[in-house]
């Protein structure tokens, strides 16, 4: 008797991804369900997930990652999940590795996926990300997003992992602004994180750090042999750090400020 297929639960998180989203969509259409969490995108993303047959699409004000992605996780039916950004694609060659998993696992909780950078369609090969793996496919019952980030969110896992042979497609450039509104809002969020955390500003981590991540991209995780593209990318990245580093001044100076307001 042949055992019964494992079903699977694609989730997505979106904002302003039209041009990307209906290629991941796509990739992902052998899932039982597709739910996407859109956190109401002004430039056709919910009416094309709308009108999508595959699609069940709910609008859901964005707070920050780990939030999104723990609502979206509530979502999920089954409790395989494959959890994609809206502008990664899998691949034929990984379609069959996630499904041939989830029909054949005995042992582990979750998997990690490598990618495949892309810089709008040629891949980068360094830049900092040619060892960058991430949780994409994982059990419901076995995960949940740990509350002590709020970007670049963290699985924690209760089981054993596994690494996945195939590369997930990761379009992560499309254009100069896009990628720069995106860095500077990760600085903002991670500005956030260490305000929490009481993390101190100080000017040596607003001068250095920023330097420091140019120069470990470009130079020493080598950036350089990316040609101009890796030279943008790198300058990008670094330009988060500067960001996070002028916001979290700015939010320990409005903390001051509302405390001494509301001192007798």
């Amino acid at each position: 008797m042949t055992p019964p297929k494992e079903k699977i639960s694609a989730l997505i998180i979106a904002y302003n991804e039209i041009g990307y989203i209906e290629r991941c969509v796509e990739s992902i259409s052998f899932a039982d369900e597709i739910v996407v969490v859109d956190s109401y995108s002004t430039d056709g993303t919910y009416e094309f997930l709308q009108n999508h047959s595959k699609v069940r699409v709910i609008q859901h004000p964005f707070s920050n990652f780990t939030l999104q992605k723990s609502f979206a996780l509530k979502q999920a039916s089954h409790d395989w999940v494959l959890f994609l950004d809206a502008d990664e694609v899998v691949s034929e060659e990984l379609k069959l590795e996630v499904i041939d998993t989830v029909n054949s696992n005995k042992d582990h909780a979750a998997y990690w996926f490598y990618r495949k950078f892309m810089f709008q369609d040629s891949p980068l090969y360094f830049s900092g990300w040619q060892t960058d793996k991430n949780y994409r496919l994982f059990r419901k019952s076995k995960a949940r997003f740990s509350d002590k980030k709020i970007v670049h969110e963290t699985l924690v896992v209760d089981g054993t992992c596994a690494i996945f042979k195939e590369k997930l497609t990761h379009y992560c450039y499309k254009n100069y602004e896009d990628y720069k509104a995106k860095m500077l809002k990760y600085g903002r969020l991670k500005a956030k994180e260490d305000f929490y955390r009481e993390r101190r500003f100080s000017f040596l981590s607003l001068i250095f750090k920023p330097l420091w991540k140019f120069f470990n991209h470009y130079f020493l995780r080598l950036g350089i042999l990316d040609g101009k593209n890796g030279i943008i990318i790198c300058y990008l990245n670094a330009l988060s750090d500067l960001e996070r580093y002028r916001e979290l001044k700015k939010l320990e100076k409005k903390n001051e400020l509302a405390y001494y307001l509301v001192m007798p």
